[in-house]
């Protein structure tokens, strides 16, 4: 405190605030730990911020973007859910941000930069959850990912096409942050991110899909406590505060260096617990026939819409302006990917409404 009082007093004689930020950094952070000096920008920026460092510039810029916002209305597991407690996609997002800053707080990494890869790490997710990403695939490309669509989000798409100029930290925490059904702690080279910190991103993504999606589950009634293997209750425990301190807590006891690199590793019988549970979750959750009975038509509303969008340029365009993002260029004349884009971008009740309006008749009043 007396340093930033002393800032405050004669800011044109001492160091910025950022500058004592990262000093503080350098002191607490362990070896593997990412120091926000070196993080880097695609482009070089016009003013300097020197309250903020990097990584909590990169935060900000992902809360205050409108794909952030429109998260509140994008669906986790269950589609358009009327109860007050389900989760969507932008509660799961936070309490991804919440577990990664914890474990990074514990190991001495870099809390900012772990809660700025965690708070964009699903922006490009599409509207009705995988429903949606699985029917772009189908009708767009199939290498289509919420992955890339995220960071398409933030390098090209927000302001308009400008895009939010995160750092190369952030974005390839973006990136590699999931791998479908790939494994929990990736170990092939190219797929982990770079830094520590975005590796335990893709982990805290996995412990908070766990967590809520069986609670979500329970409380809609489409699994009992009774179904789910009693090992995962054995080790994980019952509730879902004592699930996720055991999941915390086995990640931070049990990681640590090897052989001059720093491995995630949760211990074996807490892992084997996870791998179970997920196995779980996808073949009674996931697959179950009321929730895939509504995929299936969430996937229609999707491939509707992106035929209706490439044969009518005009409203494409609209609804690009509508959503501040990049305008679809006519001279590349890419009318699939912007299309793809506004789709990828909606949120589950403004594909709805749209779909509705398009392909509904309106009844006579």
């Amino acid at each position: 405190m007396k340093a930033l009082q002393k800032q405050a007093d004669c800011p044109e004689t001492d160091l910025s605030i950022k500058t004592i930020f990262q000093n503080r950094e350098l002191a607490f952070l362990s070896r593997y730990g990412t120091p926000s000096q070196q993080a880097t920008r695609r482009r070089s920026e016009k003013t300097i911020c020197n309250i903020r460092t990097p990584f909590q510039l990169d935060r900000d810029r992902i809360v205050y973007s409108n794909s952030f916002r429109r998260l509140k209305y994008k669906t986790q597991v269950f589609l358009s859910p009327l109860g007050d407690h389900y989760r969507t996609r932008l509660t799961h997002t936070l309490e991804v941000s919440e577990i990664a800053r914890n474990i990074a707080r514990a190991m001495r990494l870099n809390e900012d930069l772990a809660e700025a890869v965690a708070l964009g790490h699903d922006l490009g997710h599409t509207p009705f959850g995988h429903a949606g990403e699985t029917a772009l695939t189908e009708v767009h490309s199939p290498h289509f990912s919420h992955s890339y669509q995220s960071l398409r989000v933030v390098d090209t798409l927000e302001n308009r096409g400008t895009g939010l100029n995160l750092t190369r930290q952030v974005r390839d925490g973006i990136l590699k942050h999931s791998k479908g059904f790939g494994n929990i702690i990736p170990a092939i080279p190219g797929e982990t991110a770079i830094t520590v910190e975005g590796r335990i991103v893709r982990v805290a993504d996995i412990m908070a899909y766990l967590n809520h999606d069986l609670d979500d589950a329970l409380r809609g009634k489409v699994i009992t406590l009774d179904e789910v293997p009693d090992i995962c209750i054995k080790k994980l425990g019952k509730t879902h505060s004592i699930r996720a301190s055991t999941m915390i807590e086995n990640l931070v006891h049990n990681s640590g260096p090897k052989n001059e690199k720093f491995v995630l590793d949760m211990g074996q019988d807490i892992f084997g617990a996870m791998t179970i549970l997920r196995k779980f979750l996808y073949e009674k959750v996931y697959r179950s026939p009321g929730v895939h009975n509504e995929f299936v038509k969430a996937k229609n509303i999707i491939a509707g819409l992106y035929r209706h969008f490439t044969s009518h340029p005009d409203h494409l365009q609209q609804e690009l302006e509508k959503m501040e993002m990049a305008p679809w260029d006519t001279k590349k004349n890419d009318i699939e990917r912007s299309a793809c884009d506004v789709i990828a971008s909606m949120t589950d009740r403004y594909a709805l409404e749209i779909y509705s309006r398009l392909f509904l008749p309106n009844p006579l009043v």
